[in-house]
Protein backbone atom coordinates (compact mmCIF):
# COMPACT_ATOMS: atom_id res chain seq x y z
CA UNK A 1 0.00 0.00 0.00
CA UNK A 2 1.27 3.48 -0.95
CA UNK A 3 1.15 6.94 0.34
CA UNK A 4 0.90 9.84 -2.27
CA UNK A 5 2.23 13.87 -0.65
CA UNK A 6 0.75 16.78 -2.01
CA UNK A 7 3.18 19.96 -0.79
CA UNK A 8 2.20 23.26 0.26
CA UNK A 9 4.19 25.70 1.08
CA UNK A 10 2.58 28.60 2.79
CA UNK A 11 4.98 31.94 3.93
CA UNK A 12 4.25 34.45 6.16
CA UNK A 13 5.88 37.72 7.03
CA UNK A 14 4.57 38.41 11.19
CA UNK A 15 5.32 42.19 11.44
CA UNK A 16 5.85 44.31 14.87
CA UNK A 17 5.55 48.00 15.54
CA UNK A 18 9.28 49.67 15.03
CA UNK A 19 10.85 52.75 13.69
CA UNK A 20 13.56 50.71 11.61
CA UNK A 21 13.19 47.09 10.58
CA UNK A 22 14.93 44.53 8.33
CA UNK A 23 12.84 42.37 6.47
CA UNK A 24 14.10 38.37 6.87
CA UNK A 25 13.11 36.35 4.33
CA UNK A 26 10.47 33.42 5.30
CA UNK A 27 11.28 31.82 1.88
CA UNK A 28 11.16 27.79 2.00
CA UNK A 29 11.72 24.93 0.06
CA UNK A 30 10.69 21.45 0.35
CA UNK A 31 11.81 18.29 -1.60
CA UNK A 32 12.05 14.52 -0.92
CA UNK A 33 13.35 11.45 -2.90
CA UNK A 34 10.10 10.56 -4.16
CA UNK A 35 6.36 11.86 -3.95
CA UNK A 36 5.33 8.24 -2.90
CA UNK A 37 6.01 5.93 -0.19
CA UNK A 38 4.97 2.42 1.46
CA UNK A 39 3.50 3.29 4.44
CA UNK A 40 5.39 2.49 7.17
CA UNK A 41 8.76 4.29 5.49
CA UNK A 42 10.62 6.89 7.15
CA UNK A 43 9.90 9.84 4.58
CA UNK A 44 12.83 12.78 5.09
CA UNK A 45 11.59 16.59 4.09
CA UNK A 46 15.52 18.17 2.95
CA UNK A 47 14.98 21.79 3.26
CA UNK A 48 16.03 25.20 1.83
CA UNK A 49 15.71 28.73 3.13
CA UNK A 50 16.21 29.81 6.33
CA UNK A 51 12.68 30.99 7.87
CA UNK A 52 12.53 32.14 11.36
CA UNK A 53 9.39 29.25 12.08
CA UNK A 54 8.43 26.21 10.31
CA UNK A 55 4.85 24.46 11.33
CA UNK A 56 4.26 21.29 10.04
CA UNK A 57 0.65 19.63 9.43
CA UNK A 58 1.23 16.05 8.28
CA UNK A 59 -2.73 16.30 6.44
CA UNK A 60 -3.61 13.28 9.21
CA UNK A 61 -6.46 13.41 10.66
CA UNK A 62 -5.96 15.96 13.67
CA UNK A 63 -3.72 17.68 11.64
CA UNK A 64 -5.08 19.20 8.59
CA UNK A 65 -4.07 22.83 7.80
CA UNK A 66 -7.37 23.69 6.61
CA UNK A 67 -9.10 22.85 10.13
CA UNK A 68 -6.28 24.84 12.46
CA UNK A 69 -9.09 27.23 13.79
CA UNK A 70 -11.92 24.83 13.42
CA UNK A 71 -13.73 24.37 16.52
CA UNK A 72 -17.19 22.95 15.35
CA UNK A 73 -17.78 19.98 12.73
CA UNK A 74 -20.08 17.70 12.23
CA UNK A 75 -18.98 14.63 14.07
CA UNK A 76 -21.65 11.30 13.95
CA UNK A 77 -22.03 10.98 18.29
CA UNK A 78 -21.82 6.96 18.00
CA UNK A 79 -22.96 5.00 21.13
CA UNK A 80 -22.84 1.15 22.27
CA UNK A 81 -23.85 -0.59 25.38
CA UNK A 82 -24.09 -4.33 26.49
CA UNK A 83 -26.97 -5.53 28.68
CA UNK A 84 -28.98 -8.11 30.89
CA UNK A 85 -32.96 -8.56 31.23
CA UNK A 86 -33.79 -11.59 33.99
CA UNK A 87 -36.14 -12.12 36.72
CA UNK A 88 -40.67 -11.72 36.25
CA UNK A 89 -41.59 -11.61 32.64
CA UNK A 90 -38.47 -11.40 30.18
CA UNK A 91 -39.97 -8.42 27.31
CA UNK A 92 -38.61 -5.68 25.77
CA UNK A 93 -40.22 -2.69 28.20
CA UNK A 94 -36.69 -0.86 28.52
CA UNK A 95 -36.35 2.01 25.65
CA UNK A 96 -33.25 3.63 24.20
CA UNK A 97 -34.43 7.75 24.16
CA UNK A 98 -32.34 10.63 23.05
CA UNK A 99 -33.07 14.36 23.54
CA UNK A 100 -31.39 17.21 22.02
CA UNK A 101 -33.79 19.71 23.72
CA UNK A 102 -33.92 18.74 27.66
CA UNK A 103 -33.03 21.18 29.88
CA UNK A 104 -30.56 19.06 32.15
CA UNK A 105 -32.64 19.58 35.05
CA UNK A 106 -33.48 15.93 36.24
CA UNK A 107 -37.56 16.30 37.57
CA UNK A 108 -41.01 15.26 36.07
CA UNK A 109 -41.92 18.53 34.60
CA UNK A 110 -38.81 18.92 32.62
CA UNK A 111 -38.49 15.46 31.55
CA UNK A 112 -42.08 15.94 30.40
CA UNK A 113 -41.05 19.43 28.57
CA UNK A 114 -38.62 18.08 26.34
CA UNK A 115 -39.07 16.24 23.39
CA UNK A 116 -37.83 12.63 23.62
CA UNK A 117 -37.10 10.41 20.32
CA UNK A 118 -37.40 6.64 20.91
CA UNK A 119 -34.52 5.09 18.79
CA UNK A 120 -34.87 1.64 20.68
CA UNK A 121 -35.09 -0.12 17.14
CA UNK A 122 -31.44 0.57 16.79
CA UNK A 123 -30.09 -1.55 19.51
CA UNK A 124 -29.57 -5.25 19.69
CA UNK A 125 -31.34 -5.98 23.49
CA UNK A 126 -30.81 -8.94 25.85
CA UNK A 127 -33.50 -11.55 25.32
CA UNK A 128 -31.83 -13.38 28.48
CA UNK A 129 -28.44 -13.39 27.83
CA UNK A 130 -26.13 -11.46 29.69
CA UNK A 131 -23.91 -9.36 28.24
CA UNK A 132 -25.41 -8.86 24.84
CA UNK A 133 -23.85 -5.67 22.60
CA UNK A 134 -26.32 -3.43 21.10
CA UNK A 135 -24.27 -2.77 18.54
CA UNK A 136 -22.76 0.51 17.10
CA UNK A 137 -25.31 2.95 17.15
CA UNK A 138 -25.11 6.47 15.27
CA UNK A 139 -27.00 9.20 16.80
CA UNK A 140 -26.40 11.72 13.79
CA UNK A 141 -29.47 11.76 12.54
CA UNK A 142 -30.94 13.09 16.10
CA UNK A 143 -28.24 15.50 16.68
CA UNK A 144 -30.18 18.60 15.41
CA UNK A 145 -28.72 21.30 13.07
CA UNK A 146 -27.57 23.85 15.49
CA UNK A 147 -23.85 23.63 15.67
CA UNK A 148 -23.83 23.74 19.57
CA UNK A 149 -26.68 21.35 19.46
CA UNK A 150 -26.21 18.96 23.32
CA UNK A 151 -27.44 15.84 22.77
CA UNK A 152 -29.08 13.82 26.07
CA UNK A 153 -29.17 9.88 26.11
CA UNK A 154 -31.58 8.08 28.17
CA UNK A 155 -33.01 4.42 29.34
CA UNK A 156 -36.64 4.74 30.16
CA UNK A 157 -37.84 1.53 32.11
CA UNK A 158 -41.63 0.65 31.76
CA UNK A 159 -43.70 -2.42 33.81
CA UNK A 160 -46.55 -3.69 35.29
CA UNK A 161 -47.86 -4.74 38.86
CA UNK A 162 -47.79 -8.75 37.91
CA UNK A 163 -47.90 -12.24 40.01
CA UNK A 164 -44.59 -13.18 38.81
CA UNK A 165 -43.00 -9.87 39.86
CA UNK A 166 -40.98 -7.01 37.42
CA UNK A 167 -37.93 -7.98 35.51
CA UNK A 168 -34.89 -6.56 36.11
CA UNK A 169 -32.74 -4.86 33.70
CA UNK A 170 -28.70 -4.33 33.32
CA UNK A 171 -26.65 -2.20 31.47
CA UNK A 172 -23.57 -3.38 31.73
CA UNK A 173 -21.56 -1.17 29.55
CA UNK A 174 -21.47 1.98 27.83
CA UNK A 175 -19.30 3.80 25.60
CA UNK A 176 -20.37 7.15 23.49
CA UNK A 177 -17.58 8.19 21.28
CA UNK A 178 -17.45 10.93 18.79
CA UNK A 179 -16.21 10.40 15.25
CA UNK A 180 -15.46 13.59 12.78
CA UNK A 181 -16.21 13.48 9.08
CA UNK A 182 -12.66 12.65 8.26
CA UNK A 183 -13.44 9.22 10.29
CA UNK A 184 -11.01 10.45 13.66
CA UNK A 185 -12.82 9.00 16.78
CA UNK A 186 -12.20 10.07 19.86
CA UNK A 187 -14.02 9.06 23.28
CA UNK A 188 -16.49 11.23 25.62
CA UNK A 189 -17.63 8.54 27.76
CA UNK A 190 -17.67 5.30 29.15
CA UNK A 191 -19.95 4.13 32.06
CA UNK A 192 -18.13 5.74 35.02
CA UNK A 193 -18.06 8.76 33.23
CA UNK A 194 -21.34 9.52 31.14
CA UNK A 195 -22.25 11.32 34.35
CA UNK A 196 -26.01 9.32 34.70
CA UNK A 197 -28.98 10.61 36.93
CA UNK A 198 -31.71 8.75 37.49
CA UNK A 199 -35.73 10.08 37.82
CA UNK A 200 -38.88 7.72 39.27
CA UNK A 201 -41.88 8.55 37.87
CA UNK A 202 -44.17 6.05 38.78
CA UNK A 203 -43.81 4.10 42.51
CA UNK A 204 -40.35 5.99 44.09
CA UNK A 205 -39.67 3.10 45.89
CA UNK A 206 -38.07 1.86 42.93
CA UNK A 207 -35.48 3.60 40.81
CA UNK A 208 -32.45 2.75 39.06
CA UNK A 209 -29.26 1.92 40.76
CA UNK A 210 -26.21 3.62 39.24
CA UNK A 211 -22.49 2.58 39.86
CA UNK A 212 -19.33 2.90 38.26
CA UNK A 213 -19.77 -0.01 36.76
CA UNK A 214 -23.13 -0.91 35.86
CA UNK A 215 -26.61 0.78 35.60
CA UNK A 216 -29.38 -1.52 37.44
CA UNK A 217 -33.07 -1.28 37.21
CA UNK A 218 -35.73 -3.62 39.33
CA UNK A 219 -39.30 -2.96 39.28
CA UNK A 220 -40.10 -5.23 42.52
CA UNK A 221 -41.64 -8.45 42.91
CA UNK A 222 -45.18 -9.10 42.82
CA UNK A 223 -46.54 -6.37 45.31
CA UNK A 224 -45.20 -3.61 43.92
CA UNK A 225 -47.39 -1.10 42.19
CA UNK A 226 -46.65 -0.24 38.09
CA UNK A 227 -43.10 1.47 36.96
CA UNK A 228 -41.56 3.83 35.42
CA UNK A 229 -38.28 5.06 35.79
CA UNK A 230 -35.39 7.01 33.79
CA UNK A 231 -31.62 6.89 34.22
CA UNK A 232 -30.39 9.90 31.76
CA UNK A 233 -26.66 10.65 30.76
CA UNK A 234 -24.94 14.26 30.79
CA UNK A 235 -24.84 15.94 27.98
CA UNK A 236 -22.68 15.46 25.05
CA UNK A 237 -21.50 18.34 23.09
CA UNK A 238 -20.56 16.30 19.67
CA UNK A 239 -19.93 19.12 17.55
CA UNK A 240 -17.16 20.65 19.01
CA UNK A 241 -13.98 19.55 18.17
CA UNK A 242 -10.10 20.84 19.51
CA UNK A 243 -8.19 22.86 16.72
CA UNK A 244 -6.28 20.33 14.49
CA UNK A 245 -2.33 21.02 15.66
CA UNK A 246 0.89 21.33 13.89
CA UNK A 247 4.39 20.40 14.70
CA UNK A 248 6.79 23.25 15.54
CA UNK A 249 9.72 22.42 13.97
CA UNK A 250 12.00 25.61 13.82
CA UNK A 251 11.95 28.93 15.76
CA UNK A 252 13.90 31.85 15.80
CA UNK A 253 16.58 30.47 17.70
CA UNK A 254 16.61 26.97 15.77
CA UNK A 255 18.27 25.61 12.71
CA UNK A 256 17.12 22.82 11.31
CA UNK A 257 18.03 21.51 7.77
CA UNK A 258 15.48 18.38 7.59
CA UNK A 259 12.84 16.88 9.04
CA UNK A 260 11.97 12.91 9.36
CA UNK A 261 8.09 11.70 9.76
CA UNK A 262 6.17 8.74 9.30
CA UNK A 263 2.93 7.76 7.61
CA UNK A 264 1.84 4.33 8.72
CA UNK A 265 -1.59 4.46 6.97
CA UNK A 266 -1.72 4.53 2.97
CA UNK A 267 -3.73 6.99 1.34
CA UNK A 268 -2.46 11.11 -0.30
CA UNK A 269 -1.90 13.44 2.20
CA UNK A 270 -2.24 17.39 1.62
CA UNK A 271 1.41 18.30 3.62
CA UNK A 272 1.78 21.88 4.97
CA UNK A 273 4.88 24.00 5.86
CA UNK A 274 4.06 26.54 7.30
CA UNK A 275 6.80 29.02 7.42
CA UNK A 276 6.82 32.84 8.71
CA UNK A 277 9.76 35.24 9.65
CA UNK A 278 9.84 38.17 12.19
CA UNK A 279 10.41 41.72 11.98
CA UNK A 280 13.18 43.17 14.26
CA UNK A 281 15.14 46.38 14.91
CA UNK A 282 18.15 46.90 12.37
Amino acid sequence: MKINFIYILLLVLIASSCAKVKLPSSELSVTTSSNTYKAGDTVNFNFSGNPDNIIFYSGEPGHKYEYRTRTKAANDLQIQFKSYVSFGVIAQNLQLMVSNDFNGVMDEENLNKATWTDISHLATWSTGADNVSSGVISLLPYEGTAENSLMYIAFRYTDTQKPQGQNRWVIRTFSADNVSPEGGSTNLAVMSTAGWKSISIKNPATFWTITSAQLLMYGGAATQPDSEDWVISKAFDSKTVKPDAGIALKNISKTVDSYSYVFNTPGTYRVVFESSAVRYNG
